[in-house]
């Protein structure tokens, strides 16, 4: 497969915007290249454009996953490489992607946004893929199928096997969003990325790292794929602020493990507790930093735990999941204070 073949032609026609600063790998120069404003009046370095493409931060992300540099893509979350991906593939009112329902809800947005079409497949009832419909419903202008694993909301790891048949049948290019695989048991996919060319990995600064307010995604595909992605992406797409808070995350590894370890934890101290309540039907397992509950009385529950301040995510009017509520793990404090309010609903009911 040539991974050209997948990228618009227009998009492979298009002279990029680029910054002096992309051809100087150095740290000290003078910079009179970007029309700054030389003087750094607050004293805090950000009179200074950031490097625009991130070369320090790639560099220790590359030796903390095992990749190469330029097999990484660093965006605004993974929102930015989800909308680059659709941008660089699709063509607007032709092509479409295919999603697996219910699943992340910004890789339809993004690509309606972008007057592409969506293909939905829904997923079986033990939210694993639906293998044969998958394939008898790509057509040749399916260019992109998302898949994501640990899944959110059902907050399961997708059968290897399914992913690998897609990978294999699929022409187009299947991207897996490991958003929340910190927290799981499996794997993932990054050693499989040298494997297959159309593979394209999305894993985030946002969960297991804690900077959700800092707004970091990574995407590991293909150099050729990254390269295309830093073609067409703004180009000082990742703000200094944020580049200083991941090297800092990167500098406490040791302490990330040991926050999974204690989500982990309280993740099954809330299943146990959950199952346990006489409106909960279902507490779905999770390999995820969430637990997907099904209520009777959901509707009710919801506004129970609104009045009392505590804030989850209705999730029951997405495919398989009538009656769910996307519950977070919390701090200890936090778990402890949502078992006590579901408590108190069931003595008011």
């Amino acid at each position: 497969m040539k991974v050209q073949q997948l990228i618009r032609p227009e998009i492979l026609r298009v002279t990029p915007y680029r910054s002096a600063r992309e051809e100087y790998r150095g740290k000290e120069a003078i910079w009179l290249d970007a029309n700054e404003n030389a003087y750094d009046i607050h004293q805090n370095g950000l009179n200074r454009y950031p490097d625009p493409l991130q070369w320090e931060l790639k560099q220790r992300i590359a030796a903390w996953k095992g990749v190469s540099a330029d097999q990484i893509f660093l965006g605004n979350g993974s929102d930015e490489a989800i909308d680059l991906l659709i941008r660089a593939t699709c063509r607007p009112f032709r092509d479409e992607i295919l999603i697996t329902p219910p699943t992340y809800g910004m890789y339809q947005v993004l690509a309606e946004i972008q007057g592409v079409g969506v293909q939905r497949v829904v997923l079986n009832d033990r939210f694993q893929l639906d293998l044969p419909r998958i394939l008898s419903a790509i057509s040749f202008t399916t260019r992109l199928i998302f898949l994501c694993s640990p899944n959110n909301p059902t907050g399961n790891v997708l059968q290897r096997e399914d992913v690998d048949t897609l990978l294999k049948n699929f022409p187009g290019l299947v991207v897996i969003d490991e958003a929340y695989i910190d927290f799981a048991d499996d794997p993932g996919w990054l050693a499989g990325l040298n494997d297959h060319p159309n593979l394209v990995i999305l894993q985030t600064f946002s969960k297991a790292l804690g900077l959700a307010g800092a707004r970091l995604g990574m995407a590991f595909a293909h150099r050729e794929i990254i390269a295309v992605l830093n073609k067409i992406k703004f180009p000082y797409n990742v703000n200094e602020l944020t580049l200083a808070a991941a090297h800092r995350a990167l500098d406490q590894l040791p302490a990330m493990q040991r926050t999974l370890e204690y989500i982990r934890e309280q993740r099954q101290w809330l299943y146990v507790r959950l199952k346990a309540h006489p409106d909960v039907v279902t507490v779905y397992p999770s390999q995820a930093n969430f637990l997907l509950v099904r209520f009777r009385h959901a509707a009710s529950i919801l506004r129970h735990l609104l009045q009392r301040g505590i804030v989850v995510r209705d999730r029951s009017r997405l495919p398989q999941c009538e009656g769910c509520l996307r519950i977070t793990v919390g701090t200890e404090e936090e778990n402890r204070l949502l078992i006590q309010a579901l408590n108190e609903w069931e003595l008011v009911q």
